[in-house]
């Protein structure tokens, strides 16, 4: 399939995705919709893969570092999701995953050696002047709130979310490691969402969360849309487009989704901007476009053979 195919597919269902995830919220505790989702997910992938002939074993070389991607990918960063958008509006949610452009170079220059240009850091700072544009009138309320003796649940929000982005970009770095040690996309997904739902599913225990069955059909809907299209095939998309232009590029999914997830917002969530908040979500998105204007750093060497790769796809 065609990488800008790829490219839409993700851009599209993830945009959508942010907006899905409140269907589930209030009926079960965020832990239990993650972990009744990526469950569901893995399930999914493992039957595919079974019915293609695939083996599931794992080599433990590729199977460890799955662990870790798994667990910062489908378990750490969807905590923070879910919690996140109890507190702040999904389309500001998916506003704040567009910082990621920046979280991967950065990373990249700590794992890699890659080194940061000036762009990347001049746009980082018309993101972030963005960012406080679009949460200026949030924040002063959550603060005075705070001062008030409220619990300023707001900014918890806020951390919540920048956490999880962290977690993704990790997430994206470990994907590459999982690749060298494993050619099959969708095996090495069904590992890293099981993993992540092992992850999920002890957090929810320690914090004693009940494992209720919900009886709305809106939250099943979701329930399915999110396992099906926004991990099965979304992640896929992702993931391919990972291996074949890389993480600095397939990353630009991140700029599209939160305009996609605004409009959703705007129409379903009552979300009304004013002029400040549009302001600083055009100076986010546009400084991220921006900064991914700049031509990509030489590819690293292929540790699997393009035949290989063909085969995962």
């Amino acid at each position: 399939m065609p990488s800008s195919i790829l490219f839409v597919a993700a851009c599209v269902i993830w945009g959508s995705t942010f907006w899905a995830i409140t269907l589930q919220l209030g009926q079960v505790a965020p832990t239990i919709s993650i972990v009744y989702r990526f469950a569901m997910a893995s399930s999914v992938l493992f039957a595919w893969c079974l019915l293609r002939g695939d083996k599931l074993r794992l080599s433990w070389a590729a199977q460890r570092w799955t662990i870790l991607q798994g667990c910062c990918s489908f378990g750490l960063s969807y905590i923070g999701t879910y919690f996140a958008e109890q507190y702040v509006v999904s389309a500001l949610v998916a506003v704040l995953f567009a910082l990621m452009v920046f979280w991967n170079p950065i990373l990249s220059r700590f794992v890699f050696g890659t080194p940061l240009t000036w762009r990347t850091w001049a746009a980082g700072s018309v993101a972030v002047g963005g960012v406080v544009l679009l949460f200026y009138h949030a924040i002063a309320e959550s603060l005075r709130d705070v001062l008030a003796g409220g619990q300023g649940h707001f900014i918890l929000g806020i951390v919540l979310a920048l956490g999880a982005t962290i977690a993704s970009t990790v997430g994206n770095t470990l994907v590459v490691k999982v690749r060298q040690h494993e050619s099959n996309v969708l095996l090495s997904m069904a590992w890293g969402m099981l993993w992540g739902t092992v992850l999920v599913t002890l957090f929810a225990l320690v914090r004693g969360d009940s494992f209720a069955v919900p009886t709305t059909l809106s939250y099943w809907g979701g329930l399915i849309y999110l396992s099906l299209f926004g991990s099965v095939i979304a992640f896929a998309c992702y993931f391919t487009l990972i291996d074949r232009i890389g993480t600095q590029k397939a990353v630009y999914i991140g700029v599209v989704t939160p305009v996609l997830s605004v409009l959703i917002s705007i129409q379903l969530e009552n979300f009304r901007p004013g002029w400040m908040e549009v302001a600083g979500m055009v100076m986010c998105l546009a400084s991220v476009a921006w900064a991914l204007k700049a031509p990509s750093a030489p590819a690293r060497p292929a540790v699997i053979e393009p035949e290989l790769l063909k085969k995962a796809v």
